[in-house]
This record gives structure tokens, sequence and C-alpha cells, in this order.
């Protein structure tokens, strides 16, 4: 039996490798997402800089791994077989939790599925026991107390997060305002030395102060020099900045890399527990049952957990090494989705998520207590606020997403929040903690517009739902792998195992098999990031062309696809079509959106002339997704149910018009790509001969409809219907054509890209 428990902790120890590869890499933008996103300086500086603190991080953060130990339940009261069950069901549990959230693409947290998972599956034991033992209580056999205290933790931490985000980004813009260059003679030094103090003290008191390595002599002289080490950092780090300032350093790069360094040290110390606490735990109940002689494992109570974790540095520093490989060499590392730096773009950019009602409610309830507020603000002051934010003059890097200032305090104020959780033994979600300090900050700093603010709250929203739906499964999911392992025995045991390989192996299939599907919009990306309105034309036609052109070759294939099921009686083709119809529409808007996006960065009075062909293409793209979907539906309900198929009289009349309509789709898809209009007229031309021939035999299904023929009124009225969208579909192309074609042209010239 000694053997399996081995086999069980040396798994434990391969899947904690892995998670700290995989955790590392997911979580890159909580400690990259500022830097990146003011381009404070080369991305291979800023992974370096972050290199250092994740590993000066992880080897100090010994005192956290007490929650895997005793944080959550009284080891006393379970016994070395009933934890192992626990702990092999937690980290099962996490796996299979990863894989679900992944292929949904929901957000995920570790530290919210750690906490949870160890309360769900602690409390199924706990009551198995309640069960057996009537004197048990819940109370008694699960840590309620410290349990609420992390919970709570990690609730209030995203509350304390954007409010400290909004309120000190506020106070930062209203001192510096965007430009900031201009308000720097002597401020710059106290707000440098003021965020240096409040990282250096954090780190080097609350961080080095408790690690391993520190001698008792070393840690009670920092105890008990508290206040002269703080004074002497306000002091020196001000001098130092005020220096650094006249010596034409720019302190907020200064700041900006320090923050950066330290906020990748917290999430080390932070969630190192996540990866390995569990695993540490479960080999420190291992070595305790295998030193007492005689002991039986579902006798054997582990109270020896009770002491505090005493981490081996080799286990920290070698947990280190594996994060700062994973950051350095992870592409996912490198190429990170900065969810949280879209939504806090100071300027206009592509709104990831839609709109919720909840974050329409709220906006608009938002804004009407503003109204109130400045309608009570007496002018003079006002005025000097909004001089203050003056948005035309920030200071922003071409291709950045904000300015220093706010990089620096996104910095500062989620790595002081963080380490102070891990100061008090409390696990933060490092997460939500990076992410709602920037949305805090970029609402004070009124990034958010009336035409972004909707989107980036139901962005906000659809995050933190994520988490609650990560809190939720945990407890649910572990605590019912928890009674199959415990009922189950041995056989759950190597089952679970088998079951967690399988889905390791398939989760990273998937992501393999989704990083190889997504297309990133390099053009928007671009387009977004540019200054120069010139440019900016340029990339905001080159888009056009491309989008629209692939949105015509989607459009042709299709109507061919709707013709070929409704012909062919095809009903998965049909019901195939029908789905991707509705998720192109919903593409068609994200695109929209974006090229609106770009219609704003050009000239003003250019934007205006191009303005109405722009609405007029769009439209004319998606009445055609319109017409579509009124074919696909009812053919799809006419082949679902069997009904009479179409005559061979009416596929031979109908074959020509389906041809052309393939035709004249490929020929506009290849002028929109390439803003050739030389063919426009004879496009125009063909699509009036078309609508021709199409009237004309609607004409002919007239005379067929009025002969009643009852067996075959239904199939009838559908081929009279698809002739008529089918016409629809023509004339729409050809208002298309006319409005990409003038939207394009510029000073009498058609421009080729």
């Amino acid at each position: 039996m000694e053997y399996v428990y081995l086999g069980v902790v040396i798994f434990l120890f391969i899947l904690s490798a892995f998670d700290l590869f995989v955790g590392v890499s997911n979580d890159a933008v909580n400690f990259l997402g500022s830097a990146i996103g003011s381009k404070v300086a080369r991305f291979k500086t800023i992974l370096i800089v972050a290199a250092i603190g994740i590993f000066v991080g992880a080897t100090t953060s010994d005192g956290m791994m007490d929650i895997a130990r005793h944080g959550i339940f009284r080891p006393e009261f379970f016994s070395f077989e009933e934890l192992m069950c626990v702990f092999l069901a937690v980290v099962a549990s996490d796996v299979i939790l990863l894989d679900i959230f992944n292929t949904l693409g929901m957000p995920t947290s570790t530290t919210v599925s750690m906490v949870f998972e160890l309360l769900g599956g602690s409390t199924a034991l706990a009551m198995v026991k309640m069960m057996h033992d009537s004197s048990l209580t819940y109370a008694g056999l699960i840590n309620t107390d410290k349990a609420f205290s992390v919970i709570l933790a990690i609730f209030l931490s995203v509350a304390i997060a954007f409010v400290f985000g909004l309120i000190v980004q506020w106070i930062a813009r209203v001192v510096f305002t965007f430009h900031y260059t201009r308000h720097l003679k002597y401020t710059v030094g106290l707000f440098g030395g003021l965020s240096v103090t409040a990282i250096a003290y954090f780190l080097m008191v609350k961080g080095f102060g408790s690690a391993s390595f520190m001698t008792s002599e070393v840690k009670e002289w920092i105890a008990g020099h508290t206040h002269v080490i703080l004074i002497s950092f306000i002091v020196g780090f001000t001098l130092l900045m005020q220096i650094l300032h006249w010596c034409k350093v720019n302190v907020f790069k200064v700041i900006v890399l320090f923050g950066t360094f330290s906020l990748a040290m917290a999430f080390a110390g932070n969630d190192l527990v996540n990866f390995i606490g569990v695993t540490l735990a479960g080999f420190s109940s291992y070595q305790d049952f295998v030193a007492t002689p005689g002991a039986v494992p579902s006798t054997h109570m582990m109270g020896v957990l009770n002491e505090s974790a005493g981490t081996s540095v080799y286990f920290l520093v070698g947990a280190g090494l594996v994060m700062m490989i994973a950051l350095m060499t992870s592409k996912k590392a490198q190429n990170v989705v900065k969810t949280s730096v879209d939504l806090s773009r100071q300027t206009a950019g592509d709104e990831m998520f839609g709109s919720s009602r909840f974050a329409r409610r709220l906006v608009r309830s938002v804004l009407n207590g503003n109204e109130f507020v400045v309608e009570h603000t007496p002018v003079f002051l006002k005025r000097w606020i909004d001089s203050r934010f003056n948005k035309d003059e920030a200071i922003i890097p071409n291709g950045a997403a904000f300015d220093l200032v706010r990089a620096s305090v996104n910095l500062v104020l989620a790595g002081l929040l963080i380490v102070m959780g891990t100061s008090l033994k409390l696990p933060l979600s490092t997460t939500y903690v990076a992410f709602m300090v920037g949305m805090g900050s970029s609402l004070a700093d009124r990034a958010w517009g009336r035409e972004s603010a909707v989107f980036r709250v139901t962005g906000v929203i659809s995050v933190i739902g994520g988490w609650l739906m990560t809190a939720c499964a945990a407890f649910f999911l572990c605590f019912v792998v928890t009674l199959f392992v415990h009922f189950g025995g041995v056989v759950a045991m190597v089952l679970l195992v088998v079951l967690v390989v399988v889905m390791l192996v398939r989760n990273n299939r998937n992501y393999k098999k989704k990083v190889a599907a997504t297309q990133r919009d390099e053009i928007f990306t671009e387009l977004a990031q540019t200054n120069d309105k010139d440019v900016a034309w340029t990339l905001l036609n080159k888009h056009i062309s491309l989008y629209q052109s692939r949105m015509v070759r989607y459009i042709s294939e299709a109507y061919l696809q709707i013709t070929t099921g409704l012909i062919s009686e095809d009903v998965k083709v049909l019901r195939r079509t029908l789905n991707t119809l509705e998720d192109e529409r919903k593409n068609w808007k994200v695109i929209r959106r974006k090229e609106l996006v770009g219609l704003r960065k050009i000239d003003p009075l250019q934007a205006v002339e191009k303005d109405t062909w722009f609405h007029l293409a769009c439209n004319s793209c998606e009445q055609c997704l319109y017409c579509l979907k009124r074919m696909c539906e009812p053919s799809l309900e006419h082949v679902d149910n069997n009904f009479n198929p179409m005559p061979e009289e009416y596929v031979s009349e109908f074959m020509p018009v389906r041809k052309g309509v393939e035709q004249l789709t490929a020929v506009i898809a290849d002028m929109v790509e390439n803003s050739n209009y030389e063919q426009a007229l004879e496009v125009r031309k063909f699509g009036d001969e078309m609508k021709a021939q199409l009237s004309q035999l609607r004409k002919v299904q007239q005379e067929r409809i009025r002969k009643g023929d009852m067996d075959n009124l239904k199939i009838e009225y559908l081929y009279m219907s698809t002739l008529q969208e089918t016409q629809e579909i023509i004339g729409h192309m050809r208002h298309w054509v006319r409005a990409c074609r003038r939207f394009q042209q510029e000073k009498g010239v058609v421009t080729v890209l």
C-alpha cells in the first residue's frame, strides 16, 4: 500500500511541474501588461526584469505554503488516507477544470480554484466523517474562520483594487495631467520616492524579512527598526528620483520597470502555493507516514501538518528556475493576449466584448449620477479639473495603449496589494487584482468614453463572472472527485490518474489547434496604434478591402451551400450553414466596430465625406446576411420535415442563376480586395441582367402557383422565396460595389492598395 501512495506523490510532483510552466505562461499578462501596454522598454528587457522578479518571489514564498497544509481544514482530524484522497482530487480537479474552461473560452484563476477545491474536497470527507460520528461538527473539521478570511480576502481584493486604482490614478492625473512632462519639476521626485518606497518596503521588509534563508538575528533587527527603514527609504528614494530627473532620466520608466519586477515577485510569492502547495503538503504527509513505524493509512492522523511548512530552499529555487524558463521560452507567454490592456486602452480600439443589459443600465445610472455631480460642482473647479484631464495633450508612444503615469500607478498598486496579502498569508488572485487596478485607473483616466463604456463594463463583468464560475465549479467538482476516490480506493486513484493524463494531452492538442485557427487582425492592431492620419487612411482602406472581400466570398459560399442543401436534401449542410450565419453576423459587427475606430483616426473632413459610403457598404453586407438567413431557415425546415423535393424542372432553370451568382460574387470579391474598380460598370450591368432574368423566372413561378398544384405547393412557395432572396442579394451586391468604390476613391482617383 505504501508504494501506491508513493506513486500518488510522484504524480503530484509531475503535475506541479506542469502547472508551474502553464501557470506562468497563462498569467504572464498579470505582471507584463502595464509594461507592454506603455511600451516602457523592449520586450526582451521587460521579460528579463520580470524573470528576475519571479525567481526572487519564488525563493521567498515559504510562508504561503501553510494555506494548503492547514489553512482550509484541520489536519489533526483527518487520516493520511483521507488527506491523500483530498490532495489527489484537488490536482485532478484542477486539470479537469482548466480543460473545461479552456474549451469554453472562459477566464479562470489558479488562486480561486485551489482554495475552493481544497474547501470542496475537505467538505466532502467532513460530511462522510460526520455521518459516522455524530460528535464531530463541520466547524470542528474545517478551519471555517481561516477559510472565511481567505475567501473574504479574495472578494475584497477585487473591490479594493478597483477603488484604489480609481482614486490614486485620479490624484496622479490631477497632479501630472496628460501632458505630464510639463509638471515634473519637483513632484516627480516625491511621486517616484513614494512609489519606490512602497514597493521596496514590502519587498525587503515583508518579503526578504520572512524568507527561509534569513537568520533570526536579521529578522529581529528588521522588525525592530521598521520605522527607521521606512523613513530612510522615503528620504533616500525621493532624493534619488529627483536627481535622476535632473540627469534627464525618465523616472516613470524606472518606476514601471521596478514595478514590473515587484509585481512578478508578488505573483510568484503569492501564486506558488497554487502550483506546488498541495504537492508539498502531500509530500510532507507521506514523509510523516513512512517515518512512523507500523502506521496504518486509515488511522494515522495528520496533525503534523499544523506545523509551519518549512519548505526546503531547494524546492523553492527549483520552482523559481522552472518559472523563469517558462516565462523566457513559452510562446504563450510571449504572445499573451492582453485582455486587460485592451479594456483599459486610452483611445478607442477593438472592443472584445459585446454589450449586456446590466452593463447598459449601469452605465446609464453612472452617467445620470455624474450629471448630478457636475451640476452641483462650482464652475471654476469643474473647468480646472477638465484642464487637468485634457486627453488631446496625452503623451502616448506610438503603439502604446496608455502613458507611463498610468502604467506606474497600475504596477505600484497591484504589487503593493498582492505583497500585502502575501505578507498576511492570504492568497489573493493576482489575475484580478492586477486586472481591477487597471480597470479603476482607466476609468479615472476617462478612457471609457460613452461609445466604449458599455463594452468595457461588459468585459469586466464577464471576467468577474468567470471567477465566480471558477469558484462554484472548483468546489463541486472536487467534492465529487474526492468522494469517488475515497469510496473507490486504489482502483479509483488509478483511473483518475489515467483520466488526468488523457485530459492533459487533449488540452495541449486543443490549444495548438486553437492557436492555429486564430487569425490575429494585424492590420487593425497597426491601425489602432498609429497616430498618423495618412497612415491610418491607408491601413483603413487595406482593412476594408481585405475583410469586405472575405465577406463577399463567405456570402457566395453560404449561398451555394444553402441551394445545394435544398436541391440535394442535405439537412446537415443546411443546419451547419445556419449556425455559421449567426457566427458570421456577430463577427461582422466586430469588424464594423474596428473600421469605425479607423474612421475616427483619419482626417475629420475626409471622415465625414466617407462616412455615408462606409455605412452603405456595411448595410449592403448586413442585408445580404439577412437574405441568406431567410433562405436557409425555410429550406432547413422543408428538408428536415421530409417534404417534397425540388422538381427537376425547377432545378434545371435555377442552375444558371446559381452559376451567375457564383461568377458575380467572385468578380466583386477580387475587385474589392484589389481596390481595382475598372470593371465596376460591367459588374453592375451583369447584375441588372441577372435581376431581369430572375424577374422573368418569378413570373413563370407565379403562373405555376396559380395553377394550384396542392401536392407541390410548399416547394413552389419555397422556390419563389429563393428566387426573391436571390434577386435581393444581387441588388445589395450592386450597391456594395458602388459604395466600396466611392469610399476608396480619393480626390477623383481610385486608390490601388
